[in-house]
């Protein structure tokens, strides 16, 4: 058991690591490893949808525009085209798969759409609110009944195992055989070689004190892949989203951009609208300008939060396309068809990651990152909503094709994992004191608005944080709670240097010391 061999490896179990098993697993022996349940990972609580050219009064070219818009310039124009026109067939697949999403008969297309920030019309598509979760159960119980298939829950991916961490001199270029996995049950490290393998372990949203993400995104698959030598772009861009509930006992619960959508009003505790006061689409621009305008008028007016009121609509109508939101919210006390809802942004996605190409390959032999994990160009300097699923459909059938594509080759043999020369942890406290402290000083120093001293501040208590870690690491058995702060740390180191290198403001970066947007676009590019 403490060494396996698959046709194809992947790491993460959210919709791109799903949509990949299912698409390779015809002709290849595939292992998925998961940190927890099968199930559990951010693309199971996305609420609002998936955005696709569906109905006669858009087309790809609406959509293309949109993202272009969004992106501030930073989005590569040709995958963009890319992703956007094969839109309607990556969603296509999904109800081929059996997605349950929600029907309108007087819609031409069959279903609702609905419209979020930055789209000029409704195109997303959604399982009421809930779609990622009604996505993932679909294709999770697919994938559990697939003979080709085995899924390593409660498993962190530690490291990849490279040719040049290997002492390889006869390759060309640096080429991965595989990771090494912690079971987080027994204890014991697993060694895993592969042809071909996959990260796809999400985003980074943990790195900060306050986050609509789940507990697992702690930016593994960033973290490994930066460590084994893959090339990273445009970590500076965290997307911030506007309106999570702010409420003490609803940890990380997002209010859809559908919400804002359908007509909802975010307002000053006073009743005062005033998003007009900060674009001229209002309750619909992009969210990076919605989430700097709560942010600012919080920090003018010394505000706990705003509030976004939706209670003008029929209760019928809310019920009926917002069932989990007025549920939750009803059961914190707060009545959204008659009250509005208390709400503050939170760190949701990370729209950098490892640089891939249109088949989501990276600079590495044999490894390919997809989904919240890889940086595609896509999403440019700030994501358009609900192009992050289809962003996973799209590259996860790419890199499945090009897998597919390959011959077989023969696999190496790899050298077990050693812990003979370490310990049982004296003392966890530190691990946890050190996770309190970087996401606190991540949330106050390299959030929605910037300083470069504030930046430098944060780069300062980084590089302590990391001899403190890298010496734990050193001496002592790994754990999960040790991995995933290590995982964090680098991650949030790869924020901040980017951050610090792009001295201008553009879409997501917001810089008070260089408030100026530069002619040219570049992306941020760092490399070992």
């Amino acid at each position: 058991m403490s060494y396996t061999h698959f046709d194809t490896l992947i790491i993460g179990s959210g919709l791109a690591g799903l949509t990949l098993a299912l698409n390779v697993a015809q002709t290849k022996k595939v292992g998925l490893i998961t940190k927890q349940n099968l199930l559990d990972g951010a693309s199971g609580w996305a609420q609002g949808g998936i955005a696709a050219a569906l109905s006669e009064n858009d087309s790809p070219d609406s959509h293309i525009r949109d993202t272009l818009n969004a992106g501030s310039g930073l989005c590569n124009e040709a995958i963009t085209r890319s992703v956007l026109e094969n839109g309607p067939q990556a969603v296509q697949w999904l109800i081929n798969q059996g997605v349950p999403f929600t029907r309108d008969q007087k819609n031409n297309t069959g279903y609702h759409l609905t419209r979020e920030g930055g789209h000029s019309v409704r195109r997303v598509i959604h399982a009421a609110d809930t779609t990622g979760q009604a996505v993932q159960k679909t294709l999770g119980n697919k994938i559990l009944n697939h003979k080709n298939i085995s899924v390593l829950e409660n498993h962190i991916a530690i490291d990849l195992i490279t040719s040049s961490k290997l002492g390889h001199s006869d390759t060309k270029n640096n080429c991965c055989f595989g990771a090494y996995a912690l079971n987080n049950q027994s204890g014991k490290v697993r060694t895993i070689s592969a042809q071909n393998t996959i990260l796809a372990t999400g985003g980074a949203g943990k790195v900060y004190l306050y986050t609509t993400n789940p507990d697992t995104a702690t930016g593994d698959g960033i973290a490994i892949g930066w460590r084994a030598g893959c090339h990273i772009s445009n970590m500076e861009f965290i997307q911030f989203h506007p309106t999570c509930l702010y409420h003490p006992h609803a940890k990380s619960f997002l209010i859809s951009e559908a919400i804002r959508g359908e007509g909802g009003i975010l307002k000053l505790p006073d009743g005062k609208r005033f998003m007009p006061f900060h674009s001229e689409h209002g309750e619909l621009a992009p969210r990076d300008i919605v989430a700097r305008a709560i942010d600012f008028e919080m920090k003018k007016r010394g505000l706990d939060c705003v509030y976004l009121d939706i209670s003008h609509k029929p209760a019928s109508f809310l019920k009926k396309y917002f069932p989990f939101i007025h549920t939750r919210c009803l059961e914190l006390g707060v009545d959204i068809t008659k009250q509005p809802i208390p709400v503050v942004p939170a760190a949701h996605y990370t729209c950098g990651g490892i640089a891939t190409d249109l088949n989501g390959k990276t600079n590495l032999d044999n490894l390919y990152a997809i989904g919240e994990t890889a940086h595609t160009g896509l999403h440019g300097a700030n994501r358009l909503a609900s192009n992050s699923l289809l962003e996973c459909l799209i590259f996860a059938q790419a890199a499945a094709k090009d897998i597919l594509n390959q011959e077989s080759t023969p696999h190496v043999q790899l050298p077990k994992w050693d812990e003979s020369r370490v310990n049982h942890a004296d003392e966890e406290i530190i691990i946890s004191h050190n996770w309190d402290e970087l996401r606190r000083f991540m949330w106050s120093y390299v959030g929605i608005v910037r300083t470069t001293k504030r930046l430098q501040r944060a780069q300062h208590r980084i590089n302590l944080l990391r001899e403190e870690i890298n010496e734990y690491y050193s001496n002592f058995r790994v754990t999960s709670d040790l991995l995933e702060l290590r995982n964090l740390v680098d991650t949030a180191d790869l924020i901040i240097q980017s951050a610090m290198s792009r001295h201008e403001s553009r879409g997501l970066h917001f810089s008070l010391d260089y408030t100026n947007t530069q002619q040219h676009a570049k992306n941020t590019i760092l490399r070992k």
